[in-house]
């Protein structure tokens, strides 16, 4: 599905985004993840924007939302999404954030805990939780490995162990295409840093996490019992039939507790 994109211009980077559904209830807004662009939620937004308005946006250094002009990090994407609701007069939201979008979308409630009323997470870590240290040793010496494989070796390599289905694995791939190497890098080095450990820290709102029941990715699977553990109002859902980008893996699976959260929350 194809959807009329807006521009947004904010401190130097052309902001693309799309608002479908009906006013009314705080707006659901999708954030995807790292290397990939809006067109993620594409087995989502019919359904959601049947109830609810949706926000879908392309990150800055992602998709439309190109050039960045300059350093790419988690909380200068916060930022722009902070100055995009501004823009669009909405003071609460509902967020939903696959992978990198779950870090910028927990960066967001965290710098501003008000404008936020629930929080859907697919695959991602929890950015405040304290890891032991060889774990971030082995997150920051992804760095140079990244930058020393093939760029056409690497987008076939991430396309494969972020999805199981073939439909989402060539969708990554074209995603993925439309970044340089070193594009992909920058956006990299900032996903890398975006960890503040902060163990007092707990999301008082409504929290859905989730992740495919064969997510390879990183070390989502093995901490996200523990993250759901410590939130107050978590719901931890496992995706079968789904990989890293389990919203697209299996989508009706998904739709369903979504809008299960949504119309409760």
């Amino acid at each position: 599905m194809d959807w009329s994109l807006a521009v947004f211009e904010h401190e130097n980077c052309p902001i693309h985004y799309a608002l479908p559904g009906p006013e009314g209830n705080p707006p659901v807004v999708f954030t995807h993840g790292a290397g990939i662009d809006h067109r993620t939620f594409a087995p989502q937004v019919p359904v959601i924007a049947e109830r609810y308005r949706v926000l879908i946006w392309d990150v800055r250094g992602h998709g439309r939302s190109r050039p960045d002009g300059g350093v790419f990090s988690i909380s200068r994407a916060a930022e722009d999404l902070v100055a995009l609701l501004d823009h669009l007069g909405y003071r609460q939201v509902v967020l939903v954030g696959q992978s990198m979008g779950g870090y910028i979308s927990q960066e967001l409630a965290y710098r501003y805990p008000d404008r936020v009323c629930a929080m859907v997470i697919i695959g991602a870590t929890c950015i405040t939780m304290r890891y032991p240290r060889w774990e971030l040793l082995v997150l920051r010496c992804s760095l140079p490995i990244f930058r020393s494989i093939p760029w056409e070796l690497l987008k076939c390599m991430m396309a494969y162990y972020s999805a199981l289905q073939p439909a989402t694995r060539a969708y990554a791939y074209q995603a993925f295409s439309q970044l340089s190497q070193a594009e992909f890098y920058r956006i990299w080095v900032g996903i890398s840093w975006c960890l503040h450990e902060d163990p007092d820290y707990r999301f008082s709102k409504p929290l859905l996490i989730t992740h495919g029941a064969h997510d390879r990715t990183g070390t989502i699977r093995k901490h996200a019992p523990a993250w759901a553990a410590r939130e107050p109002l978590a719901r931890y859902v496992v995706i079968p039939n789904a990989g890293h980008m389990a919203n697209q893996d299996n989508p009706n699976f998904f739709n369903e507790i979504l809008l299960d959260f949504l119309d409760i929350t």
